[in-house]
């Protein structure tokens, strides 16, 4: 598969769990996440979170998309994205399952195109269907000389 589409964010631990995340895009905002007490204080989303934002997101760009092509009608969808957590057989906290809800304003449901497109717009949402299929993901530990400490690789025999 090719890397033409590759792209690189960087985070950097601020203090106790609050992280400052710095897109590769340099008109976005850096995001300050953290996580719930007991560990954080909530000053911004955690990972759960943002993996729901980014499923609604994508689905909503695509719908959109799809409706109205390059002049989506403004405030014409409005998108509620649900996790239900679970405690997996280790007793871990897992993300069980999301629900996203996408609601249409009158005239994006009145469009013509609507019907094609409600069988189609989620084929085109890269971050849904990446999670629907699960996503193969290698984790490494560096020391700050960039030495590895561990990997998550799966060895080749």
């Amino acid at each position: 598969m090719s890397e033409a589409g590759r792209f690189t964010i960087h985070l950097q631990q601020q203090a106790d769990y609050r992280i400052l995340v710095q897109f590769d895009w340099k008109k976005a905002a850096d995001l300050l996440m953290d996580e719930p007490p007991p560990l954080g204080e909530t000053a911004g989303p955690n990972a759960s979170r943002l993996l729901a934002a980014a499923a609604a997101n994508c689905l909503s760009a695509s719908l959109l998309y799809c409706l109205a092509k390059d002049e989506p009608p403004p405030e014409s969808l409005r998108t509620e994205a649900t996790c239900v957590l679970v405690r997996n057989e280790k007793k871990r906290l897992r993300i069980g399952r999301m629900e996203v809800k996408l609601i249409l304003a009158q005239e994006l449901a009145d469009s013509r195109r609507f019907d094609r497109c409600k069988t189609l717009f989620e084929e085109f949402c890269v971050v849904s269907a990446s999670i629907r299929a699960g996503i193969p993901m290698e984790v490494s530990v560096l020391d700050e000389a960039g030495n590895l400490l561990h990997s998550s690789q799966e060895k080749k025999d």
